[in-house]
């Protein structure tokens, strides 16, 4: 039975894959309980994130880290 990459996996959660890749991915999880459980999980851990509220880091944050990116270009 073919594995498929976790990349591959968020793809077809995302109904963001080939036909062909849909297809394969849901044969194997008619076949396979693990693969069937990891895509719940997977499930489980976009919902979960889609909950988030996220926020922007802070100006200082910002200004602390194009500090660092100049003084790394300017060392080169």
């Amino acid at each position: 039975m073919k594995k498929f990459k976790e990349e591959d996996l968020i793809l077809y959660l995302y109904q963001d894959c080939s036909p062909k890749m849909a297809a394969a991915i849901e044969e194997a999880v008619s076949n396979d309980l693990e693969l069937k459980d990891h895509l719940q999980v997977l499930r489980r851990t976009i919902r979960q994130l889609d909950k988030l509220k996220l926020t922007s880091p802070s100006k200082q944050s910002i200004k602390a880290i194009l500090k660092h990116a100049g003084s790394a270009f300017d060392k080169k």
